[in-house]
């Protein structure tokens, strides 16, 4: 091969060459070397909604200076001086007293929380500082303040604390609403003694609650509406921010889901447009003012959807209007009424309680909200002004001049539809069960526990009427509801109104699908 041949075709291999090179970068083929540190770093940022977000390390810098550790002091309670063993010389107790058990002077817990101005308030959990007689907050640079609770909310799991300065950092708000399941997002914190710790994950799930979530808040008003996340979150973390990759707080961590009480999987974090409005009210009046409907609320099952003629299993079943001692309630007033499924307020879709709970909660008391229904398939909007939860619920008895008459004897009869034997009111169980007079219908006196009726009826339960099918019919007597039911095939779904005595009463409606199990 000749010098002029050999070089045309080192020539076209060298451009053969450099146009794969370009082809493979524009298509963003495999490469290897550096084209594994670029994609590393690009996974790093986020997903590219997010609009060009810094990486995780850059984020870390920018808040971890706001976030603080929070340590935390409760005196045990006194007790009397325990008296000296008999035969014991004097000066040597200690010696004894070992052996009972040491009492200790105080009891001590540990937190986060994150500056939200400059002049020193600082959000975290009210399960973190709720109960401290002293409170000691510690910055990144070390400096140590005393802190004076501000105020808390059981109900958001929310506190506000202070320190006295000025020219503090502080965080940056994120919209959480626009926060989407699979975003990135890092949780900071200072988990089991290891302050200033930042982990990493995305966000699993948005609006979670359920009885599960309730219960640490112990509250009748509390909300639930969580975003889950699977960033490590620990003992420790309660209190500190969730952020997403622009470096704005979404949420505040919360608790997480564990059967060890360490992080196992997922944690759960209080929305930030949430919190931020509690932080105001208690910032602004010391205090937080719950706007409420009034009214008594469960998700709908698919058997009250069917009921409703609704196409999806999704809206807020009304059960019952609130009984705790203050005015009137709201929702009554206007004119809703228990089996009415609550499908948008304020013109925003309402698919669960959290839904609603939350929309609500971003008002104030006094507000006017329009408020859809569906009742037994028919559309209705109505105007509720909301009234202000009271601080301190009252529970009222019954006094005994609402005890019932005498009655006759009770007859039992079996309802095999819905699964439950009902009888006759007696004046024996009125009086027990502290049933006003006024009260007609029939007690539950056993229910299958195989029936669709189990977990939705109990015994002691009264039923004074069938809410649908349609035309409303009042149950005075057992015959009353056998007639109700005599029509009713497999399948079909029955909807009546319960009574329930005792101290705490209260009237609310159930659906049962007939033959269900």
């Amino acid at each position: 091969m000749s010098m002029m041949t050999r070089a045309k075709v080192a020539g076209a291999v060298m451009a053969a060459f450099v146009g794969g090179l370009a082809i493979a970068s524009a298509l963003e083929l495999p490469q290897s070397g550096f084209a594994q540190v670029t994609r590393t770093a690009r996974t790093a940022t986020g997903p590219k909604d997010d609009g060009g977000a810094p990486g995780f390390a850059d984020v870390a810098e920018r808040v971890n200076p706001a976030v603080v550790s929070i340590q935390v002091a409760k005196d045990a309670p006194r007790r009397a001086t325990a008296r000296r063993p008999m035969n014991v010389p004097p000066g040597m107790e200690e010696y004894f007293n070992q052996f009972q058990g040491r009492q200790p002077r105080q009891m001590e817990g540990s937190g986060t929380g994150f500056l939200i101005s400059s002049s020193g308030y600082i959000l975290t959990n009210n399960h973190v500082v709720g109960d401290a007689d002293r409170i000691k907050v510690v910055l990144t640079d070390h400096r140590e303040f005393s802190a004076k609770l501000i105020g808390k909310d059981p109900t958001t799991d929310v506190a506000v604390i202070k320190i006295e300065g000025s020219g503090l950092p502080i965080v940056e708000f994120g919209d959480d609403n626009g926060a989407r399941i699979g975003s990135w997002v890092l949780a900071i914190g200072n988990p089991l003694g290891l302050n200033f710790t930042v982990t990493a994950g995305i966000i699993s799930a948005k609006g979670r609650g359920g009885p599960e979530l309730s219960r640490p808040l112990e509250n009748r008003y509390a909300i639930t509406d969580f975003i889950q996340t699977d960033a490590a979150i620990n003992p420790g973390n309660s209190g500190g921010p969730l952020v997403n990759t622009r470096g704005e707080v979404i949420g505040i961590n919360s608790m997480i889901a564990s059967e060890t009480g360490y992080y196992s999987g997922y944690g759960f974090a209080i929305p930030i447009s949430l919190a931020k409005i509690v932080a105001d009210d208690i910032i602004a009046h010391g205090r937080v003012r719950r706007p409420v409907l009034g009214i008594q609320i469960r998700d709908v099952t698919a058997e009250e959807a069917k009921a409703a003629q609704l196409a999806t299993i999704s809206g807020v079943m009304v059960g019952d209007f609130a009984n705790d001692g203050s005015a009137p309630s709201p929702a009554k007033a206007a004119g809703l009424e228990p089996g009415d499924v609550i499908v948008a307020i304020e013109g925003m879709p309402v698919d669960r309680t959290g839904t609603l709970q939350r929309i609500v909660r971003m008002k104030k008391p006094g507000d006017v909200v329009s408020v859809n229904v569906v009742r037994f398939g028919d559309k209705k909007s109505f105007r509720v002004k909301l009234a202000e939860a009271p601080t301190d619920p009252a529970v009222a008895a019954n006094s005994p001049d609402d005890e019932a008459p005498a009655t006759g004897k009770s007859s039992t009869v079996s309802a095999d539809k819905l699964g439950i034997t009902v009888e006759s009111l007696s004046a024996e169980f009125m009086r027990d069960a502290r049933i006003p007079a006024s009260i007609k219908g029939v007690r539950v006196s056993d229910v299958d526990v195989t029936s669709a009726a189990r977990g939705k009826l109990t015994e002691g339960d009264v039923i004074t009427e069938v809410v649908y099918p349609r035309p409303r019919r009042a149950i005075g007597t057992t015959s009353d509801l056998q007639n109700a039911l005599k029509d009713l095939k497999a399948g079909d779904v029955i909807t009546v109104s319960v009574f329930r005595g005792g101290q705490l009463q209260s009237t609310g409606v159930e659906t049962i699908r007939i033959g269900g199990r």
